[in-house]
């Protein structure tokens, strides 16, 4: 993943945002010994960003589609109320495991209810409504994420898509990854069903609001 932002910039933006709970810095340094791509996981600037959003939308159920080793939701769990709830999905079964261990050990990880098998079939089989949805799982299914979820989402309820600049292969999209993330930018800006706005947040941000 390649920097959009100076490297100086980034260290100021994470020395001026809210630190992270010890269990989490943990989190984050196995999930770099252990996993063979530990950059799938969110950054810290993006993780206090998402918990943010969860408190500021007085969100009560949230899903994440892509939840590899669980610093994401972790993060947002800690945003919801003590009777809120966050499904997350996922297929890879060594990062379930590295997941589970810390929503275990977290006093916050009652709040987090996952689904494993393809995200696709489980939305099937969750009905809504939704506050926040985060998307950060495999790119090429992004439009069909989007379709699958939006109108699930409550009036005020946000869709938030991870990865939305793709270290700026958007400019000029080259592989099927890169292709359907503009594919899904340029539905959710077309989509009177939404207000968008689009971040450089780490690896870029897409929030949606539903109308």
């Amino acid at each position: 993943m390649k920097a959009l932002v100076l490297e100086e910039i980034e260290a100021y933006a994470h020395a001026h945002t809210s630190s992270e709970s010890a269990l989490l810095a943990e989190l984050r340094d196995v999930t770099y010994a252990r996993m063979k791509m530990p950059q799938m996981q969110v950054g810290r600037v993006e993780g206090a960003f998402l918990r943010l959003l969860v408190r500021l939308a007085r969100a009560r159920t949230v899903l994440e589609i892509g939840m590899f080793t669980g610093y994401s939701a972790l993060m947002m769990a800690e945003g919801l109320p003590e009777d809120g709830r966050l499904i997350t999905c996922d297929v890879d079964p060594e990062a379930e495991a590295v997941a589970r261990s810390f929503f275990a050990r977290s006093p916050f990880g009652s709040r987090i209810e996952v689904r494993m098998g393809p995200a696709l079939e489980t939305l099937r089989s969750l009905p809504g409504p939704f506050d926040l949805v985060f998307i950060d799982a495999d790119k090429e299914n992004y439009p069909g994420y989007f379709d699958a979820v939006v109108d699930k989402v409550r009036p005020g309820g946000l869709v938030v898509f991870d990865n939305a600049l793709w270290s700026g292969e958007v400019l000029e999209p080259k592989d099927a990854a890169s292709r359907a993330i503009v594919s899904v930018t340029n539905r959710v800006q077309a989509d009177p069903r939404v207000e968008n706005v689009m971040l450089t947040v780490r690896d870029g941000m897409l929030l949606a609001l539903r109308l």
